[in-house]
């Protein structure tokens, strides 16, 4: 346990930046559900409209630190491909 000021303050700076990190991993993870699911369903104008609306949500989370930036690039890649296949 933390015994000095500094080190509490740590703590509790810590604890607020994980609780920050960890909503921003979720809203993540949701628009990406929302274009795999799209794609499963085989509509690709629902497709296209969620990786519209994942691609700048995936990249804020590099930018802010929660994914790193070739995480990101690849995810929204991958995601970018699946759907143009889905259009063929």
């Amino acid at each position: 346990m933390a015994n000095t000021t500094s080190a509490k303050k740590a703590v509790r700076k810590i604890a607020r930046r994980t609780a920050v990190n960890k909503n921003r991993r979720s809203r993540v993870r949701t628009f990406v559900r929302k274009v795999e699911e799209a794609l499963v369903a085989g509509d690709k104008t629902a497709a296209q409209e969620a990786l519209k609306a994942a691609q700048p949500e995936l990249m804020r989370a590099a930018t802010k630190g929660v994914l790193h930036k070739n995480t990101a690039s690849r995810k929204v890649s991958r995601l970018a491909q699946r759907v143009k296949a889905l259009n063929a």
